[in-house]
């Protein structure tokens, strides 16, 4: 019994001859896959998973690059570009943003410190004036 996949008596029969009134024209340059992009986001900034979802879309937009599903990688590869650019923007805005609360936290009570330090050393005279 033969199981392999795809079985050739299926297969529909193609022409390789050309149909001039048929010709299909590409426009521009295939889509880019953001492969790299996307195995830096997993490898070394993957918030909240993103980078490894992108990775998953630049996969796909690969394979079906390959295949020559131009619109379906078109999609995967808009995809895998905006879960891209939310991993990067998470990776390196939020410890920026955290960095910024810190500094203006510690700057807010270290003024707070210097003038309790000034109301608690201050003293009351002990002169009898007051008193009379």
């Amino acid at each position: 019994m033969d199981t392999s996949y795809p079985r050739e008596d299926y297969l529909p029969m193609t022409s390789h001859k050309r149909d001039p009134s048929s010709t299909a024209v590409t426009v521009g340059a295939p889509p880019r896959d953001h492969l790299v992009w996307s195995i830096f986001n997993t490898i070394y900034m993957n918030f909240c998973c993103l980078g490894f979802v992108a990775l998953a879309f630049s996969v796909k937009a690969r394979d079906r690059k390959v295949a020559g599903d131009v619109e379906a990688a078109r999609r995967f590869s808009s995809k895998a570009r905006c879960y891209n650019a939310l991993a990067t923007a998470g990776s390196v805005v939020l410890p920026l943003l955290l960095a910024a609360l810190v500094i203006t936290g510690v700057l807010h009570l270290s003024k707070l410190a210097q003038d309790s330090v000034g109301f608690f050393s201050y003293q009351f005279s002990t002169s009898d004036d007051e008193d009379k």
